[in-house]
């Protein structure tokens, strides 16, 4: 049972995402999941973790010292949801470590893969790792220590430390030992393999073999204790963007700020002497409740660095092949495609390919005269940037907004800005006050009937990296309304112009809220006509309070609603009659669910809708998003056979208690229906349908 009160008609946010992180840690507890996946979840667990102390945590400690009490939608003051959060996350690292150990232990040593401890070290390894310690570390190294002439040195967000108490071999008198601490380096690899056969692969962790060899960096004293330690800091950036010129130079400012943000939480290994923990509390200023004491190394992310190793491919998934979409295979002129009908794209499961080719066709098209393009995150070295400049240099007008505030995502986005400006772009930073979501990428054609808008629109990041592990939706389409709209969208971005007349989407802050309250209320009148009403949508995260209290109103009325949330979820189904309706369920599986998908039956119309937005406060009033219609009866009939495959997912779906927790489904004696899974089928049965069509046409 869940520890939120069910006397509120809301899930608290804060707990619902972690009952989202308690999914993806089943994930690597699951032992149909090969054995490196699992460690890959388990990575994901605590990454994910690391961000919510950051951006989540860190904030309601503040809420709590500047005294503010006021309640959330479920009822709670920040206090309250502290102390809830913690409860709950000292649970989970409980279950993190202990699906650690059975996994290092036991599971990995079945494959022949170990992490030593100094004990299991036999003389050659000692030697090995003597040699590797004075060639590869030693000379990296900072000790530093804590005494009246040096004080205790401002520890950087989640850097990964060994603290120490010394004691001065000429004074073994002396009744205070010396505090010391030493950073183990981000640019050395964490994971070090040692020398063995073929069919064993030994390991030894990078903090272990420094603190082997700490009397190199403390010669004259003795080394009383030791414990590895990490501090994770308050990273919500605040910036004063009214009051700004340069909005460039704000955020590399701020940037600097998040490296020393008051501390959230303290994580030391669960031996630590007490002496040496009081020392850290007091100088690194957390009090009991943010201290998080382990059993096992501390910083459990590096074992992502298992995923890279060669030789173990056996250990994860089966890679799956790329399948292009059947209308643009062999495709010279992808304008010619796009303008004989709207063409949907099902990412990971179809190639992110097409986006590519469009701007790169667009880059070198003498017919094209301007690419207009909102860019979030893209990926190190995205090709899509590339082609940019090259449309740039090519004497194109092009015109890109690189949001700058995408978090996390800052500083190479500042990277990619001062690029493309380099190239002849022109540069847009966002609006003040505004994140720009929305993806849109537009292309202008000079054709025999005068100039035509090739647009594209969709659901995900304009990044060939994350459309290969993202579940996302986009479309092509040449439709003039389309691109009446997505000009519009940019008039809006790039000045002053707040656009009058949509025909095909609705934009937030403008009028998304709107037209999604309209939807809704569509339905609830139609379920109070007696007429069929039915909603489905999928997003990443269901939040805002007045989207909920139209759902409950629609469920009331009798309208069936079915909701696929992918994380946070505030909405509570089952209450009685209120949202008995409702039914919610979530899907967590090899690659992350992130296309946002609305169909409202509209008295058989059935309207669809994909959107760069989560029905969320932030997503529907404070950042620029895109909701826009799909009329393509081949691309509508696509999405609803996800939509449908989605709600028969028995094997990586969850459904959402009313008491805010999530049970797994049980089958009884029925097919396993693993929905990401069948994707690909999907897609493979599509490009094989469309290639026979194409030979009988022929």
């Amino acid at each position: 049972m869940s520890d939120q009160s069910i006397g509120s008609k809301y899930i608290n946010r804060e707990l619902s995402w972690l009952e989202f992180n308690i999914k993806v840690l089943d994930e690597a507890r699951d032992n149909s999941n090969p054995l490196f996946e699992r460690l890959k979840f388990l990575f994901i667990t605590c990454a994910n973790l690391d961000e919510f102390f950051m951006v989540r945590v860190a904030p309601l400690y503040e809420q709590v010292i500047a005294g503010i009490s006021k309640t959330d939608i479920s009822g709670l003051t920040p206090k309250e949801q502290i102390q809830k959060i913690l409860d709950k996350i000292h649970d989970m690292f409980s279950e993190i470590y202990s699906s650690y150990n059975d996994l290092i232990k036991n599971e990995m040593q079945t494959q022949g893969i170990f992490i030593l401890q100094e004990h299991e070290l036999n003389a050659e390894q000692k030697t090995y790792i003597e040699n590797y310690y004075q060639r590869n570390v030693y000379p990296v190294l900072t000790p530093m220590v804590v005494d009246q002439g040096r004080p205790f040195p401002l520890i950087l967000n989640k850097t990964f430390n060994i603290a120490i108490l010394l004691q001065d071999k000429s004074d073994l008198s002396d009744e205070d030992p010396l505090f010391a601490t030493v950073q183990v380096p981000s640019v050395l690899a964490r994971l070090i393999e040692l020398p063995s056969s073929d069919d064993i692969h030994n390991f030894v962790l990078l903090e272990d073999v420094i603190k082997m060899n700490l009397d190199t960096l403390f010669t004259g004293h003795n080394i009383i204790s030791t414990s590895c330690y990490r501090i994770t800091r308050n990273a919500d950036l605040t910036m004063d963007e009214e009051g700004s010129e340069d909005l460039l130079l704000t955020i590399e400012n701020s940037l600097k700020q998040r490296k020393w943000g008051a501390a959230a939480r303290l994580e030391v290994e669960s031996n630590i002497e007490e002496q040496l923990l009081r020392i850290l509390e007091d100088e690194v200023e957390v009090s009991r409740d943010k201290l998080f004491t382990v059993n096992g190394p501390v910083d459990l992310t590096y074992l992502i660095k298992f995923y890279d190793l060669k030789g173990f491919d056996n250990l994860k998934y089966q890679p799956n092949p790329t399948v292009q979409n059947a209308d643009f295979v062999n495709c010279d002129n992808i304008f010619e495609v796009i303008s004989k009908k709207d063409i949907l794209i099902h990412h990971p499961f179809q190639s992110f390919d097409p986006i590519i080719e469009f701007v790169r066709q667009a880059a070198n098209d003498p017919e094209v005269l301007a690419i207009k393009q909102t860019l979030y995150r893209v990926s190190g070295k995205s090709p899509i940037i590339e082609a940019l400049v090259q449309a740039a240099e090519n004497g194109k007008q092009v015109t890109v907004l690189v949001e700058l505030k995408a978090r996390f995502d800052e500083q190479n986005n500042i990277i990619w800005a001062k690029r493309l400006e380099k190239a002849g772009c022109h540069v847009i930073y966002g609006l003040v006050g505004l994140k720009t979501h929305c993806k849109v990428l537009l292309v202008v054609r000079r054709e025999e009937n005068g100039l035509k808008r090739y647009v594209h629109m969709g659901t995900g990041n304009y990044n060939d990296v994350t459309a290969k592990i993202y579940t996302d939706l986009g479309l092509f389409t040449s439709n003039p309304y389309m691109g009446a709209d997505a000009s519009a969208l940019f008039n809006m971005l790039s000045g002053y112009s707040e656009p009058t007349n949509l025909y095909k989407t609705a934009i937030s802050p403008l009028n998304m809220r709107e037209k999604v309250l309209k939807l809704i209320k569509i339905e609830e009148e139609n379920a109070k006509k007696g007429k069929k009403a039915i909603i489905i949508a999928k997003m990443n995260s269901l939040v805002d309070k007045q989207i909920i209290d139209a759902l409950y109103s629609a469920s009331s009325a009798g309208v069936q609603i079915n909701l696929i949330v992918r994380g946070i979820c505030c909405l509570r189904p089952g209450i009685p009659g209120v949202s008995e309706n409702i039914s919610v369920r979530s899907i967590v599986g090899r690659y992350l669910e992130h296309s946002r998908i609305f169909y409202f039956y509209s008295g058989g119309a059935e309207q669809m809708f994909l959107s760069s937005a989560d029905w969320m406060n932030r997503n529907l009033d404070r950042r620029v998003e895109l909701l826009f219609i799909v009329e393509n009866e081949e691309a509508k009939e696509k999405i609803q056979n996800i939509l449908s495959l989605c709600l028969k997912d028995n094997v990586k779906a969850r459904v959402l208690n009313t008491d805010g927790t999530y049970s797994k489904l049980t089958r009884k004696n029925e097919e396993e229906i693993d929905s990401q899974q069948l994707f690909y089928k999907l897609a493979e049965k599509d490009l094989r349908a469309k290639n026979q069509s194409k030979k009988g046409y022929i």
